[in-house]
């Protein structure tokens, strides 16, 4: 994977606009080999390779952000549904 490391974007008081687009693009990129190799394995592998994948590239989504996600990727198995995109993801702290 081709990760950003959002912390170098933020500033020590608050998180820049540059510093959420860039942990959003970070999740994607994960989201993205994540759909693409483990859509058909078991809901647990699929949420263990995102949870990887996310603290790898120093990112984290919220709990309703991650749901959806997963819920998507487990979607993806019928073959008529893409790849989900992420709405948007914070630095891992």
């Amino acid at each position: 994977m081709g990760l950003v490391c959002p912390q170098t974007l933020g500033n020590r008081g608050g998180m820049t606009d540059e510093a959420q687009q860039a942990a959003t693009e970070a999740a994607q990129r994960v989201v993205e080999d994540v759909s693409s190799w483990q859509y058909s394995a078991e809901g647990g592998t699929i949420a263990q390779q995102l949870d990887e994948g996310l603290a790898q590239a120093k990112v984290r989504l919220d709990d309703d952000e991650r749901a959806r996600i997963l819920a998507e990727i487990d979607d993806m198995k019928d073959e008529q549904s893409s790849t989900p995109q992420v709405r948007s993801a914070t630095p891992a702290e």
